[in-house]
């Protein structure tokens, strides 16, 4: 199961482009609302309905943990319930995802030190101790950062190799026409 994290003023490009490609990909998708209702609002005024609300959200059986960035990343951040799941995350062996500011959260839980990862411009300064590369997408171990809304394929297609192997992947891509 992968849980894709939702807060007001989340970055729809971010977490909508990413769910389909990996579902898609034939990979076990929720959406899950960290706000007081499952309707959370993104940055562009698109609402969507989470599948689920953050208690509800099972550690059990979780291959990754997906955050991403907007100013939702500060609900996301300001979350006990969201730090329990990122830390049961790496206790599990599991894969955490975060694209655009949502890599600063890992930053600032010293997830990031001696890793390559990627962020939004301005935001790598939270990033301590990643080896900040610009890249549009980074893989580092068990670790997956996006740059933005521009990577949000990329960075889907980069879950997709973690958890089905690059061939899907790179079958995926030619499939949604993302190959040249």
């Amino acid at each position: 199961m992968v849980y894709v994290l939702l807060a007001d003023d989340f970055e729809e490009t971010e977490a909508i482009e990413p769910v389909d490609i990996m579902r898609r990909a034939g990979i076990e998708v929720k959406t899950v609302s960290v706000m007081d209702g499952r309707m959370v609002s993104g940055a562009h005024g698109i609402n969507v309905e989470a599948d689920i609300m953050l208690e509800d959200a099972d550690a059990d059986g979780m291959e990754m943990l997906v955050l991403p960035g907007g100013m939702g990343h500060l609900h996301l951040d300001a979350s006990n319930g969201v730090h329990a799941l990122i830390n049961e995350a790496l206790v599990r062996g599991g894969y955490i995802a975060a694209i655009c500011a949502a890599p600063s959260i890992l930053g600032k839980k010293q997830l990031l030190s001696g890793k390559r990862a990627t962020c939004f411009p301005g935001f790598e300064k939270y990033c301590y101790g990643a080896e900040i590369t610009g890249e549009k997408c980074v893989a580092d171990g068990r670790i997956i950062t996006g740059r933005g809304p521009g990577a949000a394929a990329e960075f889907g297609f980069a879950i997709v190799s973690a958890l089905k192997g690059a061939d899907a992947a790179q079958a995926l891509r030619a499939d949604m026409q993302y190959d040249d």
